[in-house]
C-alpha cells in the first residue's frame, strides 16, 4: 500500500562498522537483533520484510536513561514501563519500531492509539518541515490561515448541527472544557458517566473517568455521577448478538435480532441513576462510543440511542468522547458514534488527530458556542499554525490513502482470526471491538469469567514483545490486550501479529 520513501538498503546490522567505540555498539546491537530472531525462529509466519533502515543508535546507555529516568522523571514513569525489562526504543517509521539494540517491532499499540497513519509518516513529517519553516506559533488572537483552514476540513467530516472548532492540547483538556460548556448551556450542574470509563487524567476529567486506578484521594471531579457499564461479556446481562462487531459473546441469548433484554437491563440502571443519585436536571452525559482503555468495551446496539433520548429529556446534553476511537479507526464510519445512529451535541477528539503531535478538539453546535461566548476563553497553545498544519495532512491523507477502508478489512480479518484463538484457549474469554480499535478480554476460565491475574498478563506480553509485537492493556483488572496499531497496517503484518499471539498464548498454557 505505501511507498516507502527512505533508500532501499540492507539491515544495518548487517552492515560492517568501524573500529573502536563504534564497532562496540554495533556488536552489540547486532547481538540484540540476533537474540529477537532466535526467539521468533520457531513461528509459523515470519516478521514481514521492511525496506527502511534506522539509523544507527549513538545516545546514551540504557543504564543511564533508566538513571535519569528514577531520579529525573516523574515517579509515574518507572511504574509504567509496561515490561519486566524495559524497552528503549530509538525510531520509528509507519507501523515499525526499532530499540537502541537494533530489533524490530511491529507496533499493535500505536502510541495508545495514537499513531493513527504510522510513525514519521513521510506526508506528515513533509508537513510539519514546511510549517516550520514558514511560521511554528503564534496565537489565536491573530488571524492566520492555518486554523481556518483546518477548521472548516475537520466540520466536512461531521454531520450538522456540530460545526463550531475549540482547539486544545490533550483529550484531558478537551473533556474538562466540554463539561465546562454543557454546564454553562444548561443551567444545570450534574454530569453522568458509565463505569469503567477513562475521560482524562486532569482534576475535572479525573471525576469523569471511572476507575480506581486513576483516581487520587482528593476533592475532583464535584458533580461526576457514573451508571453501570453495558458490558454484555462481563457484565450481569449480556448474549450473543448484543454488540456492533463481527464477533459476538458466546454467552446463551433467547433475544430475537431486533431486540436486545441486555440493553433493557442496562438502560434500567441508567433510569435509576436519574432517579436517585442526581439533581432532576441534568448538564451532561459522557460516553466513549466504545471504551478505550476500559478494556475496548462495546455496549448493546441501541444502548447510547436510548440513553441519549433519557439525557436530553432530563435537560442535559450528550458529548461523545471520540479521543480514542475517532479519524476512521472503527472503519464502518468516520466517527464510532455514528454507528450508534446518534448525533451528540458535543464530539470531543484527540490522539489520532494528529497523529501523535499534542493536539485536541472540541466541537459543537452554534448553539452551544453562542452561550460558551458569553465569557472568555484562550487557549495559547491550542490551534497553533504547526498542530493545524499536520492534523489537515492527516484527514488528506486518511482520505488519500484509504486508511478508513484498510481499517475496516484489516480489522475485520483480526477479528476472526481472534475468535478462532478465543475458541482454542480456555484463557481467552472474549473477543470484541470494531475496525482496529480491538480487545482481547483473558480470564482464568471461560466458566467463571474471572480476570486473568496481572503477573500472568505481564507474562504474556512480555513474551509478545520478545517476539516482535508490542500490545497495550486496560481493563478494569488489567485484563485486556488491546490491539490499536497505526491504521496502515497490512493483512500480513496482522497475521504475524496473529501468529506471536497464539505462540505466547501457547507457551503461557505450557508453562502452566
Amino acid at each position: 500500500m505505501y511507498k516507502m520513501f527512505a533508500p532501499v538498503k540492507a539491515p544495518w546490522w548487517a552492515r560492517r562498522a568501524g573500529h573502536g567505540v563504534g564497532s562496540m555498539l554495533q556488536l552489540q546491537r547486532q547481538s540484540g537483533a540476533l537474540c529477537q530472531e532466535a526467539v521468533m525462529k520457531n513461528l509459523r509466519v515470519q516478521m514481514p520484510s521492511c525496506n527502511f533502515s534506522p539509523e544507527t543508535y549513538q545516545g546514551m546507555s540504557k543504564e543511564r536513561m533508566l538513571e535519569i529516568r528514577k531520579l529525573n522523571c516523574n515517579a509515574m514513569t518507572m511504574k509504567v514501563t509496561y515490561y519486566k525489562k524495559p524497552l528503549f526504543i530509538h525510531q520509528g517509521f509507519m507501523q515499525w519500531l526499532w530499540d537502541v539494540d537494533g530489533s524490530r517491532y511491529l507496533d499493535m499499540f500505536a502510541g495508545v492509539a495514537t499513531v493513527s497513519l504510522g510513525h514519521c509518516h513521510p506526508k506528515v513529517t513533509k508537513a510539519a518541515q514546511e510549517q516550520l519553516q514558514r511560521l511554528c506559533h503564534t496565537s489565536a488572537i491573530y488571524v492566520y490561515p492555518e486554523i481556518q483552514e483546518y477548521a472548516e476540513k475537520l466540520v466536512s467530516h461531521l454531520p450538522e448541527p456540530l460545526k463550531v472548532v475549540y482547539m486544545t492540547n490533550s483529550g484531558s483538556e478537551a473533556n474538562d472544557l466540554a463539561l465546562l460548556m454543557a454546564r454553562l448551556h444548561t443551567g444545570n450542574f450534574d454530569a453522568i458517566t458509565l463505569r469503567n470509563s477513562y475521560h482524562g487524567g486532569s482534576p475535572q476529567a479525573m471525576g469523569l473517568t471511572s476507575n480506581t486506578v486513576y483516581k487520587y484521594a482528593v476533592a475532583s471531579g464535584l458533580g461526576c455521577y457514573n451508571t453501570m457499564c453495558p458490558d454484555v461479556f462481563r457484565g450481569p446481562w449480556g448474549g450473543n448478538h448484543c454488540r456492533d462487531s463481527p464477533v459476538q459473546t458466546v454467552r446463551d441469548c433467547n433475544c430475537s435480532h431486533d431486540q436486545c433484554q441486555a440493553n433493557g437491563r442496562y438502560i434500567e440502571q441508567l433510569k435509576d441513576v436519574l432517579a436517585t443519585s442526581v439533581h432532576n436536571r441534568i448538564a451532561a452525559f459522557f460516553a466513549e462510543p466504545i471504551q478505550g482503555l476500559g478494556g475496548t468495551i462495546q455496549y448493546p446496539k441501541n444502548f447510547l440511542k436510548e440513553a441519549y433520548k433519557l439525557v436530553r429529556e432530563k435537560g442535559g446534553i450528550c458529548i461523545a468522547d471520540e479521543v480514542q476511537t475517532g479519524f476512521g479507526r472503527t472503519g464502518s464510519h468516520f466517527w464510532a458514534f455514528q454507528a450508534h445512529d446518534v448525533v451528540p451535541d458535543i464530539v470531543t477528539m484527540a490522539k489520532g488527530i494528529a497523529n501523535g503531535f499534542p493536539m485536541a478538539a472540541v466541537v459543537t453546535s452554534e448553539e452551544i458556542a453562542r452561550t460558551f461566548a458569553k465569557g472568555l476563553h484562550f487557549n495559547t497553545f491550542g490551534g497553533n499554525p504547526l498542530a493545524c498544519s499536520i492534523a489537515s495532512t492527516v484527514l488528506d491523507t486518511i482520505k488519500e490513502e484509504r486508511l478508513q477502508e484498510n481499517s475496516a478489512i484489516v480489522g475485520t480479518h483480526l477479528l476472526n482470526e481472534l475468535a478462532k484463538l478465543r475458541d482454542k484457549y480456555e484463557i481467552v474469554g472474549d473477543v470484541r471491538g470494531k475496525g482496529l480499535h480491538v480487545g482481547v478480554e483473558m480470564v482464568k476460565d471461560k466458566e467463571s469469567r474471572d480476570p486473568l491475574p496481572s503477573d500472568a498478563m505481564i507474562e504474556i506480553l512480555e513474551d509478545t514483545k520478545d517476539m516482535g509485537v508490542l500490545i497495550g492493556r486496560g481493563g478494569i483488572y488489567g485484563q485486556t490486550f488491546r490491539i490499536q496499531p497505526p491504521m496502515c497496517i497490512t493483512k500480513d503484518d496482522a497475521d504475524f501479529f496473529l501468529a506471536v499471539f497464539d505462540q505466547a498464548l501457547h507457551n503461557y498454557t505450557e508453562r502452566r
